[in-house]
Parts: C-alpha cells; structure tokens; sequence
C-alpha cells in the first residue's frame, strides 16, 4: 500500500463517489505551485489513464499517476475541520518542508 485514508476522510470522500454514478475512485496529483513548489490537487477520476496506480485503503480506491506516486508515496489523507472550513490534510512523509500558508510542499 502507498496511500492511506483515515476513516474521516474515507467517509468523505465515500460521499464523493456516492454521488458519481461514473467514479472510479479518489485520484492525488501535485502540480508545481505556491511558495514551496508542490501542491495536491484531487478528483474524482471517470477512468483509470494506462500510468495510474491504484491503492486501496478502508474500501477507497486510491489513484495516483506513477510520477506523483513517487513524491507522495507512504501520505496519509485526512479530513479535518480548521476554523469553519473542512478540508483534506496531507501528512506526507516525504516532504522536508511546507510554506507557511501550508499550500505547498518541498521534497528532496
């Protein structure tokens, strides 16, 4: 297994796909972005692309392309409430630093 849910984030994100007849699972990209240099980007994917990977974890299919996959690799996915706002946390191992808006990422 590469990634990980928590069961917060595994119910929300459960609520995604019950809505979408056509999902086939959670996909986790990054792009380059923000103040550190990478950024999660997330959707709900209607097909599976030839270079996705695909990791499953408390009956969430977890998709990733096999770049990202190498940068985040071994990430937990939370599902938090900060201030009024919910949103998904990344804890990932990999990264070495974070800017501090918490937008973006760096990894060696």
């Amino acid at each position: 297994m590469s990634l990980y849910v928590t069961e917060t984030a595994a119910a929300r994100i459960q609520q995604f796909i019950d809505k979408d007849p056509l999902a086939k699972g959670f996909k986790v990209s990054i792009k380059k972005t923000g103040c550190s240099g990478w950024g999660y980007e997330v959707e709900i994917p209607h097909e599976i692309l030839a270079d996705d990977i695909i990791c499953e974890d408390k009956g969430i299919k977890l998709i990733a392309n096999k770049d990202t996959l190498e940068v985040i690799k071994g990430t937990t996915i939370d599902y938090e409430q900060q201030g009024i706002n919910h949103v998904f946390v990344y804890k990932n191992p990999n990264a070495t630093g974070e800017c501090g808006c918490g937008e973006s990422f760096t990894t060696n």
